[in-house]
């Protein structure tokens, strides 16, 4: 899932400082399950704005909306009846989805109320890892469903660097080295000779150093 994080309420109050009817919109998304940007955040934000707004002695008015999601036209559509009256909109959703209401919706101000970090999963409650650089060729079959491209410091595809020691990357004593959890898990399964293999150079014309890319499932499209 796309893992993000709350943005400082200092810095979301100073985006709408100039705006006085302000709608905050969450989505049902990857970012509910990280606790970032569901109806419940969505409440949470209003609340504090609202708050915010009375302390400062500000005529601030905060709408509530929680979409399906933020990321497909049809969900984004919903909001034409509501965000009318609103002079600026905090999407509390990933990067994805001010991007789509800004696209949806020009003549709106759009804000993003969350950081998006990174694709992961949750290792334990309340903490999430990245795992997956969506870089478009996936080859965690090779490493022993490792992926060192998001998970090595330097994205190695041949083996650890020479800043490894006593399996951990030198960034930091925390961070573990991927390439000694690969090879301990071939080791393990009696497959390190795979690593002996050769293998072609990875295909990186698939990931995002080609430009903004897109996907395209013609028996989907109308």
């Amino acid at each position: 899932m796309i893992v993000a994080e709350p943005k400082p309420i200092k810095e979301i109050l100073e985006m709408i400082k100039d705006f006085h009817k302000v709608l905050v919109v969450g989505c049902k998304g990857c970012v509910t399950v990280c606790n970032v940007g569901g109806s419940k955040e969505v409440g949470i934000l209003a609340s504090t704005l609202r708050i915010a707004g009375k302390r400062d002695g500000k005529d601030l008015e905060v709408g509530e909306y929680t979409l399906e999601r933020q990321c497909d036209p049809e969900y984004v559509d919903e909001l034409e009846d509501v965000v009318s009256p609103y002079d600026a909109v905090i999407s509390i959703a990933c990067g994805v989805g001010p991007q789509f209401l800004s696209e949806r919706y020009p003549s709106k101000k759009i804000f993003p109320g969350v950081n998006t970090k990174f694709m992961g999963g949750a290792v334990e409650h309340g903490v999430w890892a990245e795992r997956c650089a969506g870089c478009g060729t996936c080859v965690v079959h090779y490493f022993g469903g490792l992926c060192p491209i998001a998970r090595c410091s330097k994205s190695l595809l041949n083996g650890p660097c020479g800043g490894s020691s006593g399996g951990k990357c030198e960034i930091a004593k925390d961070v573990d080295c991927i390439w000694d959890m690969i090879v301990r898990k071939l080791m393990q399964e009696g497959r390190l000779d795979d690593l002996l293999q050769f293998r072609p150079a990875k295909d990186w014309t698939t990931a995002r150093d080609g430009g903004p890319r897109r996907m395209i499932r013609e028996e989907l499209v109308k």
